[in-house]
């Protein structure tokens, strides 16, 4: 009885573990976006665009910018 109860003791520790990390990661992703969001406002000046505009100024240069990007930015 008491294996089982330690058992159950360590899952339980398990599954907070991962609960955390990917809470962890989910924030790091949330505020990525958020800086990446504010470059886009930044450099674009796109402050006023809504976020359906500022997906058609996104598709009018991403042909461009895909194709002629550094291999340092590639994937």
């Amino acid at each position: 009885m008491p294996q089982i109860k330690k058992l159950e003791q360590e899952k339980n520790c398990l599954e907070r573990s991962l609960l955390r990390d990917s809470q962890l990661e989910r924030k790091k992703r949330t505020r990525r976006l958020i800086q990446k969001g504010a470059l886009l406002e930044k450099y674009f000046e796109a402050e006023h665009l809504s976020v359906e505009e500022t997906e058609e100024l996104l598709k009018m240069f991403s042909e461009y910018v895909n194709g002629n990007k550094g291999s340092k930015y590639k994937l």
